[in-house]
């Protein structure tokens, strides 16, 4: 790896770092498209294809990305957690000597991080950094992707060379997994219900928070758009604790110790208000909350 390189990839770290405290994990398309100023030169950190390049660079690879979901439509590679708890991201087409696969290749032989952005929903992607391909399969068609500590991301080759390394690795991976899950999640729901709380209708997405109908530990519990509402940080805590309930017919109750309390503004115009309103639900008939789900979280809640 050239000492350009080295320097690009330290720069591309660094912007995304303040990006991402700017605007939280999930980025929007046009941010990453359009890149970043390096010695005068704008440099892209997305192209139209997953594994991309910026011209500057003169052979490896800068990021790799995994298409978001469409709905009722295939993704394009099936990119996800292998059985050792990595990353599995698939080559470019199926010629294991294609160019962008032989530029994962050599990042992988010389131990060269990447940037790693995961499609949440159209437009808008996760990045995890540094990644490392440390495996190649060409009977599967796949790369073996593993993420490090952001906190160790420099823009060096840095290779697996002792047990401890690869433990830390395995571990950052499964975390980067699990809130995957929980962005693409919030993400969904979000988008579903147009930006809206489901009960109050506030508007603002940072005060917004996706709930699921069936919790986590559920056998029912998936993290589907309809297992899961969309509520301000108020409405969702209410829901969690059981101080509010949604009805199968989507009509909110709130418990009958909270009615007859009386506490000022906020519990009054904030929870007591809204006793038997309706919900707001997406337009989708997919993504509406399925009454199935609502009555067995409906009958949690009268236990209560």
């Amino acid at each position: 790896m050239t000492d350009l390189d080295q320097r690009v990839r330290l720069a591309a770290f660094n912007f995304l770092s303040e990006q991402t405290r700017l605007h939280g994990d999930v980025l929007p398309r046009p941010i990453l498209a359009h890149g970043f100023l390096f010695d005068g030169r704008r440099i892209p950190l997305l192209g139209p294809q997953g594994i991309f390049k910026p011209a500057i660079l003169p052979e490896i690879p800068l990021t790799i990305t995994t298409a978001p979901p469409v709905p009722d439509r295939p993704r394009p590679y099936d990119d996800a957690l292998d059985s050792n708890g990595l990353l599995r991201y698939c080559y470019r087409g199926t010629d294991a000597r294609h160019h962008e696969n032989r530029g994962l290749r050599l990042a992988m032989m010389q131990h060269v991080p990447l940037i790693y952005f995961h499609g949440i929903v159209p437009g808008r992607y996760m990045a995890s950094w540094p990644a490392y391909i440390v495996g190649d399969n060409p009977g599967a068609l796949a790369f073996t992707v593993a993420v490090d500590d952001r906190g160790l991301a420099q823009a060096v080759a840095t290779a697996i060379d002792d047990a401890e390394v690869d433990i830390r690795r395995r571990y950052v991976t499964r975390q980067v997994a699990q809130r995957l899950h929980q962005v693409a999640f919030r993400q969904r729901v979000l988008r579903a219900y147009r930006e809206h709380c489901a009960i109050c209708h506030l508007r603002h997405e940072e005060l917004l928070e996706a709930a699921h109908i069936l919790p986590d530990w559920h056998p029912r519990g998936q993290p589907v758009v309809s297992n899961g509402l969309a509520l301000c940080k108020l409405h969702h805590a209410a829901f969690d604790a059981d101080i509010l309930g949604i009805r199968p017919d989507y009509r909110v109750e709130l418990r009958l110790d909270i009615l007859e309390e009386a506490d000022g503004p906020m519990l009054r115009h904030g929870l007591q208000g809204f006793q038997d309103t309706m919900i707001w639900t997406p337009r989708s008939a997919r993504d509406k909350p399925r009454p199935e789900f609502l009555e067995e979280r409906y009958a949690i809640f009268k236990h209560h």
